[in-house]
Formats: structure tokens, C-alpha cells, sequence
């Protein structure tokens, strides 16, 4: 199989794990504070993951000043585009109650929420095809820790979605069409750099990693201390060793 396909095809199983987490939410009761647990610790797998996968080859691809700017231009550009959405009604978007805008608080909300949510999602996914450029598989680090944060993301929205009666119509498409939006940016990120220069690689990367970083401390740590507080901290830390482990089994 062609590299870019595999790039879609891994993208499309990590982004599926979105919809996995929209449909335990729609069937089941998940306790706020297990879907605020398990975010927290999809955050520490995302740190581990950006420290010594992401960022670390970036440097060594394409050197410390590239992937620095990469980074701050990545933070940058995200907090642009959520402060935009945010003014539109997807400021809680990854909330499981009804912290989230509904139409009737502020019309417009739905379509906001499921570009941000967009958003979130698709610097995980150009990573994601962007580690298959070396030859070497897919980083199975990368793709664990965007799996796993994928889950809690899709069940805590999903659960907040329903609460503010939005339609099973509505959450599976929202949540559906980011999966194979992902499939997408995994595959064109991985077809359109194909060959290019590692310098160019590593920006790219940098970027996308920077983009990641913001979204974790904007988004996920916030709605996880919300509800573990004081032990947010410990499962972040979890979350961190059980990835750095993977990164070095």
C-alpha cells in the first residue's frame, strides 16, 4: 500500500476514535468525572508524545531555530483561530455539560463547536501522516497518544452536545465527518511533502506540534481540572510515564 494511503488510513483510525467516544456518550451515562480522568490523562500521553517524538525530531531534522519559530507560529495561528470561534459559541466545546452553547444561547453555536473541534483535530492528523515519511511505519507513540486523547475529546463534547439537545443527526455528523477529515489531512500531509526537504518537514512539524500544545492547555487541561482538580496533576503525570514508556519498550 502507498504510503500517502496508509497516512489516510491511520489518520481515519485515530480520528475513528472521536466517533467511538460520541457513541459511548449517546448510549451511556459515562460520569463526568471518569470522562474529565481520562481527558487528563490523554494530555499527559500528548505531552510525552510532543517532547520526544514530535518536537525532538523536528530538532534534529531541521535544527533548533526552525523548529522554535515552527512552534510559537503554531501557538500562534491556534489561539487566533479559537479566539474567533470562541467569540462564536465553541469557548466549551469540550465540555460534557451544559457549559456548551446551544442555538438557543447563541445561534450559530453548532457550526462553531464543529470547526473548532476541527481545528483541534487536524494538526494531529498532518503529524500523524508526516511520521510515515521516513520509512519506518507509522509512530506508534504519536498514533497511541492521539488515539487516546481522540476518546475523552468525543465523549466529553458528545455528552455536552446531548445535554443542550443537539440531534443524534448533528453529533454523528459533526463527530463522523472530522474522522474522515482527518483520514484527509493525515493523507495529503504525507502526499504533498513526500520528498520534500527535511528542513521544510521539520517546520511543518514544529507547527502542527505547536498547535497541539496550545490546544492540550486551552481545551483538555482546563474541562479536566474542572472536575479532578487537585488530582489532575497525578493523572496528567500517568498519562506522561505510560507514553514515555511506549516511546522507549
Amino acid at each position: 500500500m502507498p504510503v500517502y494511503l496508509q497516512a489516510g488510513l491511520w489518520g481515519l483510525v485515530a480520528g475513528g476514535m472521536l466517533v467511538v467516544g460520541a457513541a459511548i456518550a449517546w448510549l451511556l451515562r459515562v460520569p463526568r468525572l471518569v470522562v474529565a480522568t481520562v481527558m487528563a490523562f490523554g494530555s499527559g500521553v500528548l505531552f510525552s508524545a510532543l517532547a520526544f517524538d514530535l518536537v525532538d525530531e523536528a530538532e534534529r531534522s531541521g535544527g533548533l531555530t526552525a523548529t522554535l519559530i515552527g512552534l510559537a507560529g503554531g501557538a500562534a495561528v491556534y489561539v487566533a483561530a479559537n479566539a474567533v470561534l470562541n467569540r462564536r459559541g465553541a469557548a466549551r466545546r469540550k465540555s460534557s455539560g451544559e457549559e456548551q452553547s446551544s442555538e438557543q444561547d447563541q445561534a450559530g453555536s453548532g457550526t462553531a463547536i464543529a470547526v473548532g473541534a476541527l481545528l483541534d483535530g487536524i494538526p494531529e492528523s498532518v503529524v500523524l501522516g508526516l511520521s510515515l515519511l521516513g520509512g519506518h511505519g507509522v509512530g506508534v507513540p504519536v498514533l497511541a497518544a492521539i488515539a487516546i486523547s481522540n476518546l475523552p475529546e468525543g465523549l466529553s463534547s458528545s455528552a455536552g452536545m446531548k445535554a443542550n439537545g443537539r440531534s443524534a443527526r448533528y453529533v454523528f455528523g459533526v463527530w463522523v465527518s472530522i474522522a474522515v477529515a482527518s483520514g484527509l489531512a493525515g493523507l495529503l500531509g504525507c502526499l504533498l511533502l513526500d520528498g520534500a526537504a527535511d528542513a521544510t518537514i521539520s517546520v511543518i512539524t514544529a507547527v502542527a506540534a505547536g498547535a497541539i500544545l496550545t490546544m492540550v492547555a486551552d481545551t483538555m487541561i482546563p474541562e479536566a481540572y474542572a472536575r479532578t482538580h487537585l488530582l489532575t496533576g497525578l493523572v496528567v503525570t500517568l498519562g506522561f510515564i505510560t507514553a514515555f514508556a511506549l516511546t522507549r519498550s
